[in-house]
């Protein structure tokens, strides 16, 4: 792949594997969303402008819905006909566990999954080509290279699809081309890894029978399935299931930070072998050793999980999946403007351009290519 961007023409360019900026949107700008992101300012981490100012390419937008909040009450659990998921676990159930955030029912979610996912589709048509909603690798190398934002519409989470998934072919139509079958918390496609710490992310049963159903429909339209929040069974049984490589769009190296949601050596040395991918989360509490969101923390702890995942993946399956509005930065981060700061300090660490360039956007386009076919 020829260089994008060279040296000499500024900062290398970003491309993205997660953020939450939809979620910032939904909960604060819901009114007029594509003002607020294309003129901005808009609240959280992101908005077209700081994104310029970032060097921010493009990325993966997800639609998250977020968890509901539930009563009180002491009715006895059932179970989800096809799924094995407890009530309990449900917006409609009883209590709530002590390791998840509750599920949101599917009508909540479908209907805030649209909405996102529209938002994006109106700040493309108000952006008078300033953003680009991209549905191959094709167009997000042609998005950089005129420098409009790439966007991947993503979804985190699966509890707005069906179990016929017939609401799979809608969002695919929309331009959906990359999804998370759970979040961390359970639906009926799967059980999510609980935030832990320390933790092994061994926390669950994996994937239901339609989890399963899913991750095969996603291989047949070339929909990345992304692993970032399943539990270590689920993500076996992916590995098992899926044709396509391996990909955890946000999470880190569990050997240098004990987190649930990180990656032990041996899922690196499955992903490696399935010719995947691993975007390094930009999260203080999945990147310490300590697991703490640290006034102590700096870009520096960012640079050390690229250099663990170089070294266990090498380095064309490594680049960044920040969480941009979604968790909490290290204080010289702030928000996507400290790109550039972490930037200089992996060229000060030994990353040259031309390895820049991989982790920076050559990497993802890369793995998204070998996932869609085109």
């Amino acid at each position: 792949m020829n260089n994008i961007v060279s040296a000499t023409e500024g900062p290398v360019p970003v491309f993205d594997g997660h953020n939450d900026v939809l979620l910032q949107l939904w909960l604060n700008h819901r009114q007029n969303p594509q003002h607020a992101f294309l003129e901005g300012p808009a609240c959280g981490q992101m908005d077209l402008a700081r994104c310029r100012e970032a060097g921010f390419a493009g990325g993966l937008f997800a639609a998250y819905v977020p968890s509901p909040k539930l009563p009180d009450l002491t009715e006895e659990a059932s179970i989800v006909p096809g799924s094995g998921i407890d009530t309990r676990f449900l917006l409609e159930g009883t209590n709530k566990h002590p390791d998840f955030s509750p599920t949101p029912d599917f009508n909540s979610a479908r209907d805030v999954t649209i909405g996102m996912m529209a938002f994006l589709l109106r700040i493309e048509k108000a952006s008078a080509g300033a953003v680009k909603i991209c549905r191959s690798a094709k167009e997000i190398r042609e998005s950089i290279q005129n420098q409009s934002l790439a966007v991947v519409m993503h979804i985190e989470g699966a509890e707005a699809i069906d179990p016929d998934l017939y609401l799979l072919d809608v969002f695919y139509a929309m331009g959906l081309r990359s999804i998370g079958p759970v979040w961390s918390r359970p639906n009926i496609f799967g059980h999510g890894v609980p935030f832990k710490f320390p933790s092994s992310p061994d926390l669950g049963p994996g994937l239901t029978e339609l989890g399963i159903k899913l991750v095969k429909a996603c291989n047949q339209k070339r929909i990345m399935v992304d692993l970032s929040h399943l539990d270590e069974k689920g993500f076996w049984q992916v590995a098992k299931h899926s044709d396509a490589p391996l990909v955890a769009s946000h999470s880190n190296a569990h050997a240098l930070s004990a987190q649930s949601r990180n990656l032990t050596d041996k899922q690196l040395e499955a992903i490696k072998e399935s010719g995947g991918f691993v975007g390094v989360n930009f999260g203080m509490s999945f990147l310490r050793e300590d697991g703490q969101k640290s006034p102590d923390a700096s870009v520096l702890d960012m640079v050390r999980h690229v250099d663990y995942l170089v070294e266990k993946l090498g380095e064309d399956k490594v680049g960044f999946g920040s969480d941009f509005d979604g968790v909490t930065l290290t204080p010289d981060m702030v928000d996507v403007r400290g790109l550039r700061k972490f930037e200089a300090a992996l060229r000060k660490a030994g990353y040259n351009t031309s390895l820049l360039e991989k982790i920076c956007h050559k990497n993802w386009i890369s793995v998204l290519e070998r996932t869609w076919g085109e």
